[in-house]
């Protein structure tokens, strides 16, 4: 549609947004923040954590945490709490619980076709190769990976589809950098998830596959504006050296216009 009228535009798409959690991270409040950005809507946002990729020497510890504050979030029995969403449609409440066969739950698993319930659900032993590191999951399941080398984890994620979000968790200023200069990612945050998307002053939008452009507050105004450029000229006086015939002036001519650029 924009094509027909020559308009421009900016396209957010989505993406399996990675969590990156170090070994240095305070475990607890990542943990917190991880589970509420999951939680939220259900996990039906496009910059929801879609996977988590924890530090080995950390993973149980920071495993226990996150089932701790999906209970400290939504009771024991999540289906009852009025701060819990629900799926959006019966297609994809099929499609996400199909993401769940023959893979191993350590946490969550139930469901309700009745209402469209999901509960938060945590998985592990996952690879690439699942079927669930297919495609954006978009619902409250958390896959599991584990990882010992930085670098490696984030040439992993850069020969996939480009992300829309990417989202690390550490103290060391060194690692924190290394995510930010070499991983690639439309936008995110250091010890958080999804509230970059809240900042104003901040861009938000993709690369690659997740989408091209961005938009909020003056970006969208720059997006969706022209920038038009424009030469006023005084008539007071005009030089004639631009004017033909050139004949002599020519190298002259050259000078002027490798100065004016």
């Amino acid at each position: 549609a924009a094509a027909e009228q020559l308009c421009p535009v900016t396209l957010e798409l989505g993406g399996k947004s990675p969590v990156i959690v170090d070994k240095d991270a305070k475990v607890a409040l990542a943990a917190k923040r991880i589970a509420w950005g999951k939680l939220f809507n259900a996990g039906q946002t496009c910059i929801a954590p879609d996977y988590v990729y924890v530090h080995k020497s950390i993973k149980e510890t920071f495993t226990k945490h996150l089932i701790k504050e999906f209970k400290a979030a939504l009771g024991e029995n999540s289906q009852e709490s009025l701060d819990y969403a629900r799926i959006v449609s019966q297609k994809h409440f099929e499609r996400i619980v199909a993401l769940t066969k023959n893979e191993e739950i350590i946490y969550g698993g139930k469901s309700s076709v009745k209402d469209h319930y999901i509960e938060p659900t945590i998985l592990d032993n996952i690879t690439w190769d699942s079927k669930i590191m297919q495609e954006e999951i978009f619902g409250p399941l958390l896959p599991l990976l584990s990882f010992d080398d930085l670098p490696h984890v984030i040439e992993t994620i850069n020969k996939k589809d480009k992300p829309l979000s990417a989202y690390y968790f550490g103290e060391n200023n060194k690692m924190k950098e290394l995510f930010l200069n070499t991983l690639y990612f439309g936008g995110g945050c250091i010890n958080d998830t999804i509230l970059h998307i809240t900042n104003k002053n901040l861009p938000f939008g993709g690369i690659g596959k997740s989408g091209i452009g961005a938009y909020q507050g003056a970006k969208s105004f720059d997006c969706f504006s022209h920038h038009k450029g424009i030469l006023k000229r005084g008539t007071w006086m005009d030089v004639p050296l631009r004017y033909a015939p050139y004949k002599s002036k020519i190298s002259l001519v050259k000078t002027l216009f490798k100065f004016i650029k």
